[in-house]
């Protein structure tokens, strides 16, 4: 059974959200948060499997309280539902460390599909749609003269294969162009990005873009 959480300051929206989720047989609400403040405290005593968050909420918005449930350790999986698109938001939404994002007028299923994917560690944002956003947003990435990329702590344990492939993730190729391209198995490619995120840390395929990019592996065209 999938827990989750539902953080959003219209009540309607929170009713017509748990009508969905109570309609199936593997989910289950487990509370409700009108603000980020809410949402952070309601974690800490659910610990949900999800937390569907919205962005703009009166107080703390979803983008804060996003980063506060990361930084508290909690193994909870922030799934943005939000009404804006490609965006600011959505992309501070990721680098806070959301698992992904979806706008308010997806489909029924992809929003249950979307919550499936997350609570299984998937990232529900494409990874070529995730580098639209930091190529879109990449100011707001501290400028680092002269930093090399074999020189960051969150990958210099990385095999020379590893760092190619966490390159090629944060340049959008899918596990399939990766195996492809590279000449591996799929399953090879699979257990390479396992390992990938292991070893930095990274929560998610999502995580491991925005790693890319921090870490100057890839660059904006």
């Amino acid at each position: 059974m999938t827990t989750v959480l539902l953080a959003d300051d219209q009540p309607m929206q929170r009713f017509g959200f748990r009508m969905l989720l109570e309609s199936q047989d593997d989910m289950t609400v487990v509370g409700e948060a009108a603000n980020g403040t809410e949402a952070v405290h309601l974690v800490a005593r659910h610990h949900p499997d999800v937390v569907l968050m919205d962005i703009r909420m009166p107080g703390l918005d979803g983008i804060e309280a996003t980063r506060r449930i990361i930084a508290s350790g909690a193994r909870t999986r922030i799934l943005i539902v939000t009404t804006f698109d490609l965006d600011e938001y959505a992309y501070d939404g990721l680098r806070a460390g959301a698992s992904g994002f979806l706008v308010k007028d997806a489909l029924p299923e992809e929003l249950l599909a979307g919550i499936r994917a997350v609570a299984a560690g998937d990232a529900v944002v494409a990874p070529t749609l995730t580098r639209r956003l930091l190529d879109a947003y990449v100011h707001h990435l501290p400028a680092v003269p002269g930093a090399r990329p074999t020189s960051d702590p969150r990958i210099t344990a990385l095999t020379e294969r590893e760092r190619e492939i966490l390159t090629v993730i944060g340049q959008g190729w899918s596990n399939t162009e990766i195996a492809s391209r590279l000449h591996l198995a799929e399953s090879t490619v699979k257990t390479h990005v396992t390992r990938i995120l292991a070893k930095t840390g990274a929560r998610d395929r999502v995580q491991a873009v925005i790693l890319a990019y921090d870490t100057r592996l890839v660059t904006p065209m």
